[in-house]
């Protein structure tokens, strides 16, 4: 089966033969139908990839710091010939699949082959997935549709950590994917909704979503916000954007409200300034990617699910809270298709 991978090393983008992957007690095994790419992410990781050792280790000083003491306590020869086996491992690209369920595990029950599933799979003709990675699509959303599941929770799951009640103004900072799921998911929660962003087309598909948007290059968000809130601020910011500068972090203090609240999804700079917090007593807090569960190994490998009254909304409930809002039609993903490709064509 054919997979696309990445050279961290040199950054190159390839598609490589592979074997089946083997599928465990607790997965399913899936034949890929759509697979979305994320612009953001992926982009990331493919410029990650092209930049020198030098400027890789610049974007990760707390790898230099364990590369230090790996010298320290193994010698530099071992240490740099660990570094450079680890540069040359190719790591698949992607983590919104959808497919269909062609092998189940001995220990699986909610899934039997033949169910339409998205997953956090990888772009890749044939995937194997823990059974709590993975949910069943419904009859009426379409394959192109649930490839937004796994982004769409990422969104979410910032909105539930920002906790927004009806009627408060939240800003969402960044129009790319998961800020234009993110609007409309807190539209939907009865919030007034502000999108912001660098990019003039972004702004223009916010505001065909129904999002009121604003470019900062041509307009100063702070007094914006201020006009839009009869000068109290707004109550809590939603960061989706990613950037090297500190500017969005400061600009999200500025144009909250006293107490207000401000979530990270995104990539930015965290050089907060103490007085501008100090002074609202604002909270900050970064979002965990798609909820409760991820990266715990006994949740995601071994299945073992947290308990419905004590974790209300796991990752996996995540997922499912997103597919019933695009079946429900007050999630619109079919605009922020932007291109088809074959998997050839990669």
């Amino acid at each position: 089966m054919k997979q696309i991978l990445q050279n961290i090393r040199t950054g190159e983008t390839i598609l490589e033969e592979l074997p089946t992957p083997a599928i465990s007690r607790k997965s399913i095994l899936i034949r890929t139908n759509r697979s979305l790419v994320s612009l953001g992410t992926e982009r990331m990781l493919v410029e990650f990839g092209k930049s020198s050792i030098i400027q890789k280790a610049r974007q990760q000083p707390d790898k230099v710091k364990q590369v230090l003491d790996k010298m320290r306590t193994d010698g530099v020869l071992p240490t740099l010939e660990a570094i450079f086996n680890k540069l040359d491992q190719p790591i698949p690209l992607g983590y919104c699949n959808v497919g269909e369920v062609i092998e189940v595990g001995e220990d699986v029950t909610e899934f039997k082959i033949g169910d339409r599933v998205a997953s956090n799979g990888a772009h890749a003709e044939i995937i194997s997935v823990p059974k709590n990675l993975a949910v069943k699509i419904p009859e009426s959303v379409n394959d192109d549709e649930a490839t937004f599941t796994v982004i769409g929770s990422i969104g979410l799951q910032g909105i539930r950590l920002l906790n927004p009640s009806i009627g408060e103004t939240i800003v969402v900072y960044g129009l790319g994917l998961i800020g234009l799921i993110s609007a409309q998911l807190l539209k939907m929660n009865g919030c007034n909704v502000i999108g912001i962003d660098i990019d003039d087309d972004k702004c223009s598909l916010a505001e065909k979503l129904g999002i009121t948007s604003i470019n900062v290059k041509h307009t100063d968000p702070n007094k914006f916000i201020l006009h839009k809130t009869s000068e109290n601020g707004c109550d809590g910011v939603l960061i989706t954007a990613s950037s090297k500068s500190n500017e969005i972090i400061s600009q999200s203090a500025k144009m909250c409200r006293k107490k207000g609240s401000i979530v990270l999804i995104g990539v930015v700079d965290l050089e907060l300034n103490r007085n501008e917090f100090y002074e609202k007593e604002l909270s900050f807090q970064v979002s965990c990617s798609y909820g409760p569960g991820r990266y715990d190994e006994m949740y995601e490998q071994q299945g073992v699910d947290y308990p419905f009254p004590y974790v209300r909304w796991t990752e996996k409930r995540n997922f499912e809270a997103i597919l019933n809002a695009i079946a429900s039609s007050n999630l619109n993903v079919k605009d922020l298709i932007t291109k088809k490709v074959d998997l050839n064509e990669y």
